[in-house]
């Protein structure tokens, strides 16, 4: 059955794949299929309704702002099923990735490209920097996802409105494990299949400059769900130089009798400065852990007397759009 399933597509000038994909998904079952374009300047939105697609015009930019606005306005469905329309993703893949939430053992299921990646899907700079990202979230997050910047997904609608997303750009996938880890989201990972780009598609990804936003998609959050790793990575580097620059005032004191008046205290404040920050880490920390431990008291109590059980406990208050603008938007896809 895939009546519960909406088969969600951002794109933006996907007309060389769209098409292939949208009747990938028609073939194994799947009738809702919404694709949400950023404003394609060739035929994408044509051939995909052509493919029997039906098809949104999102009202901003951005991969980000496209799902949080197709989500929101034009999906009914109890399950999204989100992919890319370049013809990365296989549709045979779908089934397993909507098992886990089916059997109530998961809210968000990441689909895992290196399971099965195939050779030239990934260019080596890129896989280094999935690695690097993976990693990074794992330590800052302590959360093990295995793909964090997987498109592919599946969640249930009612978990997707208890993220707090504001990303607009290629950030969205961090930002959406991010919060998984942070709201206690229940979130399992599937392996798939990865297919290199089919020839004639280009990627809208730039790998430095998206890159960038991901590393700082990932340390900025970590200032509500590891403040000890944000301000005391911080910290240390202000430290750090501190004690570097420092030595080289005291050695060129003692060494040569030149006295640097200016650097001395810059290394002051430096060390200083990097005192403080770790400090004031270890407390947010604190406070963070008690502020968790707290919740999860009260959500133990709303479970055992909500009559509606989980779901209607674990939805945190959001505004009408479940947005939080609290950071500027990240550059247009």
């Amino acid at each position: 059955m895939t009546d519960d399933v909406c088969v969600l597509l951002p794109t933006y000038d996907e007309a060389a794949t769209v098409a292939d994909v949208v009747t990938d998904f028609r073939s194994h079952g799947y009738e809702d299929i919404l694709v949400i374009d950023g404003g394609s300047t060739d035929d994408t939105r044509a051939l995909a309704r052509d493919a029997g697609a039906r098809v949104e015009i999102q009202s901003g930019t951005g991969k980000g702002q496209a799902i949080r606005e197709a989500v929101r306005k034009y999906v009914d469905a109890e399950y999204v099923l989100m992919a890319d329309a370049d013809g990365t993703y296989e549709a045979a893949d779908a089934d397993a990735m909507l098992t886990p939430l089916r059997e109530g053992t998961a809210e968000h299921v990441i689909g895992d490209r290196f399971a099965n990646m195939h050779d030239d899907a990934m260019t080596s700079l890129n896989s280094v920097g999935n690695t690097i990202f993976n990693s990074l979230f794992s330590l800052v997050h302590h959360e093990d996802y295995g793909d964090i910047l997987s498109g592919y997904r599946a969640f249930t609608r009612d978990s997707f409105g208890r993220l707090r997303l504001t990303a607009d750009g290629f950030g969205i996938e961090t930002e959406m494990a991010v919060e998984c880890a942070r709201h206690g989201v229940r979130t399992t990972v599937v392996p798939i299949t990865y297919l290199p780009r089919p020839d004639g598609s280009d990627t809208n990804l730039h790998p430095v400059k998206d890159g960038g936003i991901i590393l700082m998609a990932i340390y900025r959050q970590a200032k509500t769900s590891n403040p000890l790793f944000y301000f005391g990575s911080a910290g240390g580097v202000a430290g750090i130089a501190g004690m570097l620059i420092a030595s080289y005032v005291a050695y060129d004191w003692f060494v040569n009798g030149i006295s640097h008046n200016v650097l001395a205290i810059v290394a002051g404040v430096g060390i200083i400065l990097g005192v403080q920050l770790l400090i004031f880490g270890v407390l947010s920390d604190l406070v963070v852990t008690l502020h968790q431990e707290t919740l999860d008291r009260v959500r133990r109590v709303e479970r055992a007397t909500s009559p509606q059980g989980d779901a209607a406990v674990d939805a945190a208050p959001s505004s009408e759009d479940g947005e939080q603008r609290a950071d500027p938007p990240e550059p247009e896809r």
